[in-house]
């Protein structure tokens, strides 16, 4: 096929697994991942507008506004409790990571309590109205912005899960990112709340390089020096750092040296979660990284590469043909069946490095 023929592909992917709701299902033919994400759906709804399908995103963010409201006495809930010297050590507490596509939260095994979301979905919310110019809908939204607002400005220095649902005793420079992104990218479209935000984005920028760096670059955590691929995040998109910051470089550099095996991008060196196989998603995000940087050939190779793995489903959240850790594979097909495939998030980010490239090209 060609790129023009995958991307058809891939918006026809997305659309069949939007539920109703609006919400988009992560993969259905995968039983841990027959929900909604507010990150992964947020990334989707992004993909989408950078497609043109500004309906399906619209829809996306409504029910993100809808499951938001549900949860409103919750979430005021958890902010009276931080205010009151509340530090963290519960996780049913706080608002969840994923949901039903009816808006239900989802009580299960993984760790719930995560924020890169609620800040990835206020994020993605300013690109839809920028791509979209449908303004009208930050005050419709507005309840649900301020409420996340709210939350994510008491909340931020908490303790919680990272974006792949682990360490959650810890702090993530990439989640911080995700909120700073978010309430920078949103604070253009509600300016009573800007100065208040500006200061929140200085607090959490100055946190990050005072105590979620080593060796002159990012760490995976806060006490854990490792390299994670979803730092990649804090330059491109959220902005926490610029592409070209010495930081950054170093961590991109790490992440080249430590985490690409034949072109696919792993998460980290010790991940065992399927073996540890390379993430066409986060290959995405380093050709994003790379367009944004000059490298246009080398984030087409990339793209390429994402074509070569792509499966009669589609693409899957990961490929075995290089793992970091083959010997817990067969562990997890035992447990849970052949890995996720299609991913609806892997879509979403095939087709943003193939918009990056048509526009940067």
């Amino acid at each position: 096929m060609t790129t023009a023929e995958f991307i058809e592909q891939s918006i026809r992917i997305i659309t069949e697994h939007q539920a109703e709701s609006g919400a988009y299902i992560a993969s259905p033919a995968f039983r841990p991942y027959r929900y909604a994400w507010l990150r992964d759906g947020t990334f989707t709804a992004y993909a989408m507008n950078r497609a043109g399908q500004h309906e399906s995103a619209r829809r996306f963010y409504q029910w993100c506004d809808r499951v938001i409201r549900q949860y409103e006495q919750k979430a005021r809930a958890a902010i009276a409790a931080v205010q009151a010297g509340f530090t963290g050590g519960g996780n049913e507490r706080f608002l969840h990571t994923r949901y039903t596509v009816d808006g239900a939260e989802v009580i299960g095994e993984w760790g719930s309590f995560q924020l890169d979301g609620y800040g990835t979905w206020l994020w993605g919310l300013a690109q839809h109205v920028r791509f979209s110019g449908e303004t009208a809908l930050i005050e419709q939204l507005r309840p649900s912005i301020d409420l996340t607002l709210d939350y994510l400005q008491a909340c931020w220095r908490l303790p919680n899960y990272d974006c792949w649902e682990e360490w959650g005793d810890r702090q993530h420079p990439a989640t911080m990112a995700a909120i700073y992104g978010g309430a920078a990218a949103i604070a253009e479209y509600v300016p009573d709340r800007a100065e208040e935000l500006s200061r929140l984005g200085q607090s959490i920028r100055q946190f990050v390089r005072e105590y979620g760096t080593t060796d002159g670059r990012f760490a995976k955590s806060v006490g854990n020096p490792a390299v994670d691929a979803s730092l990649l995040w804090i330059a491109v998109p959220f902005g926490l750092a610029e592409v070209d910051d010495p930081l950054m470089v170093e961590t991109v550099e790490a992440v080249k040296r430590e985490l690409v095996t034949a072109g696919g991008v792993h998460r980290y060196t010790t991940d065992t979660y399927y073996g540890g196989g390379q993430w066409p998603l986060l290959t995405a995000w380093l050709g994003w990284f790379y367009v944004r940087t000059g490298q246009k050939e080398a984030a087409a190779d990339l793209l390429h590469w994402m074509e070569s793995k792509w499966q009669p489903s589609g693409l899957p959240e990961q490929v075995q043909d290089h793992l970091v850790s083959p010997e817990a594979y067969e562990s997890w097909i035992e447990k849970e069946g052949k890995p996720a495939s299609p991913l609806v998030w892997s879509h979403a980010m095939y087709l943003v490095l193939a918009a990056e490239l048509q526009h940067f090209g």
